[in-house]
């Protein structure tokens, strides 16, 4: 008598006996997806020392810059009318100290025939001094002001990437305002973990990054105490990120803390009609149990499957 199709493709499907495995709790670590944001490391704003307009736009956003390059130029009209006066100053003093002089060589000549008296020499000689004090007073004011159009060029900060010009050419800016902004000094990865995983972080510790090119490895490099809006924020170092686009979110895996599972070879497990199935050995004889299974992992070069429901410690899993 032949036996029914269903009972041959069940006894088909069913492997052979090979040996047995024991489940025993093993500690798993617990990880953790969250997003991170690419950042530069050092983000510096290059800003205008004078207030002004902006004549000269050399950057925009993109643009390799390096440190002390210029990339833009704000023009301030009254420095070049305060030079003038300035240098109209100067030649009114220069005239006044050449009068001096002569005055004082003409006193000097005429103080031996008793013409000038000493004192009014020396009234001379003030008014030289004075008239030279002078002089020095608006060379020294007209180099301020020179300074301050040589400031009128906006350097770059570090060496790095342009990310933002706020500013555009015949824009009119105040001291102290940020012309463009710049991203240099290398670029990582800032995660924001919920804090109720905040014990279970671990600086130093070894993270995923799956980006567009595959997965990579990480490390969290620091954890900064302070908790805003419920959540750590973390830095992770990790070589070969698309800098592209800062800011760019990229899927991050993370342990956040350990946990005991049931794991049994990943051959053991078989699965029909969506349901997967493992072989217990037990008193009565090899006896198949449907099982819940949850991700895999490799130990010893041996491929794991979670058992998340089915089994418990101490049973022995037929391996085939």
């Amino acid at each position: 008598m032949r036996a029914p199709l269903a009972l041959v493709a069940v006894l088909a499907a069913t492997p052979a006996f090979a040996g047995t495995f024991e489940v025993q709790p093993v500690s798993t670590t617990e990880w953790k997806a969250v997003y991170g944001r690419i950042e530069a490391r050092d983000l510096a704003a290059a800003r205008a020392r004078i207030g002004g307009t902006v004549v000269e736009m050399l950057v925009t956003e993109g643009d390799p810059v390096v440190q002390g390059q210029k990339i833009a130029v704000i023009r301030d009209d009254k420095l070049a009318f305060q030079v003038a006066a300035v240098d109209a100053q100067l030649a009114a003093l220069t005239a006044q100290l050449e009068r001096a002089q002569a005055e004082l060589t003409r006193g000097q000549a005429l103080i031996d025939k008793g013409v000038v008296t000493a004192q009014r020499l020396d009234q001379l000689r003030t008014d030289v001094e004075v008239a030279r004090n002078q002089i020095t007073a608006a060379e020294a004011q007209k180099s301020v002001i020179v300074q301050q159009e040589a400031e009128g060029t906006v350097l770059a900060p570090l060496d790095g990437r342009v990310l933002t010009t706020p500013v555009t050419r015949n824009g009119v800016v105040m001291a102290g305002e940020a012309v463009a902004t710049v991203g240099g000094g290398g670029f990582y990865l800032r995660l924001a973990v919920p804090e109720r995983h905040a014990a279970g972080l671990e600086q130093g510790a070894e993270i995923r990054v799956t980006t567009e090119k595959g997965e990579m490895s990480g490390r969290l490099a620091k954890i900064y105490p302070q908790i805003e809006n419920g959540r750590v924020v973390a830095d992770v170092d990790a070589t070969g990120l698309d800098t592209a686009f800062v800011d760019a979110r990229v899927l991050v895996e993370l342990p956040v803390g350990k946990r005991a599972v049931l794991l049994v070879p990943a051959s053991a497990v078989s699965n029909r009609f969506g349901i997967d199935f493992i072989r217990v050995d037990t008193s009565q004889g090899p006896v198949e149990r449907a099982v819940v299974t949850g991700g895999q992992v490799e130990r010893d070069g041996v491929l794991m499957v979670e058992v998340v429901t089915g089994l418990t410690a101490g049973e022995q899993v037929v391996v085939p």
